[in-house]
């Protein structure tokens, strides 16, 4: 649906034109996955698919939600009443957001939004980030509020941790606000110093396909929250703020400083190595070798999340193994894990055939067709109308 159709459709809905209309986009993570919230290393670029907020002011109070993906009319709020634990639904991001604006002391007295979104939910690329992230900069341009994209994202962070009750870290909010068209972006989670890397694989004749193995995770689950707390008790055991102040070639030492927490073991090895290996791809990629050399360090991080991380799931192995076997140059899952998508990193003549065998693998699996598209790092968020 295109920024005019939702403008009608807000028109349509709430008897009146919004006074915008603004887009952020998904997002597929390259590199350096459960960093974030070890103050690590994260390489993310935005999707062209985006989530679109039609948006006006309110004086009086109200916020007013609609998505024209979700079934039923508009739920109506008041922002007064807003507080975390009150809504377990959709509409808890984007309220969220509000609350998160107004307890940071920006006056916004309510809303119109009307909502609709080409992300793909549950895939793990970052569906709710792009839905907080869409309205808090409609809501910041609409207030002049004066927030940079950094800021927004710390505040929609605070939404999804705090509101929603969802334990993620700051990159998915981070790479909607502020990603680049043709570029990675190079994000330092402690200090949210940011640099925008070059990644034309076009020019190179290559291609980035992500398969969505539609196996929904979620991240507010029990697993994704128990990494997280054992990440940080293996920091607390090993002396450190967070286990990013590892160094990777104190890494065996550290691993031995842990005895027998095999579990906690497993964990800090793989935050201390894709933080190294996030370092790695940024090298390859500003080297003369170029995209193609960061294939086996994608598939690295895969394996990595498989088997010391332990999110990976038979459909996402099923995509990787089959990728590698026809001819991928690295493939790996991507986003919080326990299902979602994978990335394929492959020549462009490839494509078809790899897609075709990893269509062939989930049918003779007895799997859900899979989709696959392929993934064009694209702008972050933005005003459109």
């Amino acid at each position: 649906m295109g920024a005019q159709q939702v403008r009608d459709g807000f028109a349509e809905l709430y008897g009146t034109a919004p006074e915008g209309v603004w887009a952020a986009p998904g997002r597929v993570n390259l590199i350096g996955e459960h960093t974030d919230y070890n103050d690590g290393f994260v390489m993310p670029f935005a999707l062209p698919h985006v989530t679109l907020a039609a948006v006006a002011r309110r004086d009086d109070g109200v916020l007013r939600l609609h998505s024209a993906d979700v079934p039923g009319g508009p739920v109506e709020l008041r922002v007064a009443d807003l507080a975390p634990g009150t809504d377990d639904g959709w509409t808890a991001y984007p309220a969220g957001v509000v609350w998160a604006l107004r307890e940071a002391g920006h006056p916004v007295p309510g809303a119109d939004v009307h909502l609709t979104s080409t992300v793909p939910s549950g895939a793990g690329l970052s569906s709710s980030a792009a839905l907080e992230v869409v309205v808090a900069l409609a809501l910041n341009d609409l207030y002049a509020l004066g927030l940079k994209g950094w800021q927004l994202a710390r505040l929609c962070q605070r939404a999804e941790n705090v509101y929603v009750g969802a334990p993620t870290g700051i990159m998915d909010q981070t790479a909607s606000a502020c990603c680049e068209e043709g570029h990675a972006l190079f994000l330092d989670t402690r200090d949210l110093s940011q640099r925008q890397v070059p990644f034309d694989l076009a020019r190179e004749g290559l291609r980035l396909l992500v398969v969505d193995t539609r196996v929904k995770h979620a991240h507010s689950d029990g697993e994704y929250g128990k990494r997280r707390a054992d990440c940080e008790k293996g920091a607390a055991l090993l002396g450190v703020d967070a286990l990013r102040d590892v160094p990777h070639d104190g890494l065996d030492a550290a691993l031995a400083q842990l005895g027998d927490e095999e579990e906690i073991r497993r964990l800090v090895r793989h935050v201390v190595t894709e933080d190294a290996r996030v370092e790695r791809v940024i090298s390859l990629l500003s080297s003369s070798a170029g995209a193609r050399a960061i294939g086996p360090v994608l598939t690295e991080g895969h394996a990595s999340l498989r088997d010391d991380f332990r999110i990976s799931c038979p459909e996402l192995d099923l995509v990787v193994d089959t990728a590698l076997a026809a001819g991928a140059l690295g493939a790996r899952m991507t986003g919080g894990g326990f299902g979602g998508s994978a990335i394929v990193l492959a020549e462009e003549g490839a494509v078809a055939a790899l897609t075709e065998a990893v269509e062939a693998a989930f049918a003779e699996g007895g799997f859900t067709a899979p989709r696959v598209f392929e993934a064009v790092p694209s702008a972050g968020a933005r005003r459109l109308l």
